[in-house]
Formats: C-alpha cells, structure tokens, sequence
C-alpha cells in the first residue's frame, strides 16, 4: 500500500475576496472537493495543501487552478461546483488502490464508525458519490450507516434536508384497510428511520425538525414529479420497489443532492410475477460512473450474533434450493 502523496503550492494573484469565493461559506466548497475525490484540502491564504492518493491529488490541483482562473469573473454556489465537479468526470481519479478512508461520524451518542471493512467502504462510498446502493441482509448497518451520514451532512450544512423515503409494501396488509389517517397509516412502514434518527439526534431535535420540514419522511409515492435539491435522501427498503418506482426515485435527485438506496433481496415482498426495481438496478446501473455498490454478508451482521447464523442458514438453504432448480 503506497502512502498518500501531499502537493503544495499557490494559487496567484493572492486575492481575499477570490479566495474566499473560491472556498466558499465554511470552506463549503472545498469540502466538495474533498468528498468527492477523496482527499484532504489544508489552505492559509492562497496557500494550498492537498495530500490523498496520485491521482486524486493532481485532479484537485487541476481543479482548483480552473477554478481560481473563473473566480475573476464567476461567483460560486454549491450547484455551481457540484456542476464543475460532474463535467470534469474526476469520480476515476478518486480510485486506486489505496484503502478508504476511515470516516468517523460525530451525532448525539458518541461517533458512529464502520465496523469492519465493508462498513468502512460503504461510509466511504457515501462520502464520495452522489447515489449510493447498500445491499445485504438485516442487521448489517445499511440504513443505521446511512441515516448518520446524512445527519453529518445536514450538521455540517452540506444539504438543507434530509428525505426518507420507503415503499408502502408489506406482506399482506393493503393501506386502505389500517386504521387513520394517511401520516399514521404510512408511519409504521418507517418506523426503523425513525428509531435511526432518535438514536441521532434525540426525540427533540427531531420532532422539532420534522416540524419544520428539515426532516422530511414520506412513502415514495409521494416522490413522484418532485426534483430533490440540496437534500440527502435515503429509500430504504428497496428490494419492494418495481422497476418503474426505482427509474422515478433516481431521476428526482438534484444538484447538491447525496442519495443512498438500501435493501435486502432476500426479503422481497412483491408479487411473484414482478421484478424488483433494486435487483433491475443492479443489472442496468452497475458500470455507470459516479454510483456505488455496497454489498454486504451474513459475516457483516451487527445485531445478536444468532442473527449472522440466522441469515447464514438461510443463505445456505436458498443455495440448495438454486442448486436443485438448476438441476
């Protein structure tokens, strides 16, 4: 494993007000930069460090001397380096053959880290790509990892709001037939993103949120002809979608905008004559640049340790069952 590589250099003519347009409120921008390549960005003035692997370094120094050159005349927002980052094409710059970096997330309880090395790569992901898939059995952490990225995100002020989205489907209950009205009979099916958020956030920054609608919690019928800008938005339970609602959920992502799609196929509650939308995605999205694909195992389980050889024995069992059809 090679050590990072660290550039320095200067960004001329030293000039206040286009630096700070360049590096935007709280160093918004650069952190862009960071999380999208995948490095560190250190400056005091017009003096710039950048340590991260090859490649990634000398796009970042590339960027930013583009960037600067424009600053004489543009000024920056965050849709506007969002824009720059995506023409430039650099999400190849940000892979090599260097392990991931170690992402800590601080919330209400203490810091939130990867347990193992697929967490570890599926925080990362998150942090450097704008749509992001989490895939594997219950227990692995993919919506709990996945609701503490995006509570960083709005601490940090990276996005405005957070959208958790879920598909109204179970097995066997329809929702004209539960008792309510349309908030209390779509709440039980978004119960685990709430209970993630507690855990966050406390009861009371998030019914104060919810309230003013910085939290967002919705079925994903409810995406349908919306456009989600500066949000970070998370679908769970995914394996329930059909194709047409995962092609409508993916095209409401906007510019500033960070999603995460999490699911499990092996508990799909569709009809059988229908496909998943997360299992089609994966088929139809999977060389597509700037998306991840986080898969995880029995192995990854972070609940009671039957709970791994719950699911392990289901995994073996389903295998044979493959076996046997095949043959």
């Amino acid at each position: 494993m090679r050590a990072p590589t660290t550039r320095e250099f200067a960004l001329d003519p030293a000039d206040n007000e286009r630096l700070a347009n360049l590096a935007g409120p709280f160093d918004a921008h650069l952190r862009q930069v960071e999380l999208k390549l995948g490095v560190e960005i250190a400056n005091r003035g017009n003096l710039f460090r950048i340590t991260g692997p090859d490649r990634a370094v000398a796009a970042a120094d590339r960027l930013l001397h583009e960037l600067y050159a424009e600053t004489a005349n543009e000024t920056f927002d965050s849709q506007a380096i969002h824009l720059r980052l995506n023409a430039a094409n650099l999400e190849r710059a940000a892979e090599s053959d260097y392990a991931p970096q170690d992402v800590n997330i601080k919330v209400k309880r203490g810091t939130v880290r990867g347990r193992g090395p697929n967490q570890a790569k599926y925080l990362h992901a998150i942090a450097t790509h704008d749509i992001n898939f989490g895939i594997g059995p219950a227990g692995t952490g993919k919506t709990f990892l996945a609701v503490a990225s995006a509570v960083e995100a709005l601490n940090e002020s990276r996005v405005q709001r957070l959208v958790l989205v879920r598909p109204a489907v179970e097995a066997g209950e329809k929702l004209g037939f539960l008792p309510g009205d349309l908030s209390q009979k779509v709440d039980p099916y978004l119960r685990p993103l709430y209970d993630a958020l507690y855990e966050m956030l406390g009861v009371d920054k998030v019914i104060k949120l919810l309230e003013k609608n910085v939290i967002e919690i919705a079925p994903l019928a409810y995406m349908r002809g919306r456009t989600l800008n500066d949000a970070f938005v998370i679908l769970d339970e995914a394996q329930n979608t059909t194709i047409e609602q995962m092609k409508m959920f993916l095209t409401r992502i906007g510019y500033g905008s960070t999603a995460v799609v999490t699911g499990d196929l092996t508990q799909i509650d569709l009809p059988r004559n229908m496909k998943s939308g997360l299992k089609d995605a994966l088929d139809v999205l999977r060389d597509v640049d700037g998306i991840s694909f986080s898969f995880f195992t029995s192995r990854d389980v972070v609940r009671h340790p039957l709970v791994a050889k719950i699911v392990h024995a289901y995994d073996q069992r389903d295998d044979k069952d493959a076996e046997t059809g095949a043959a």
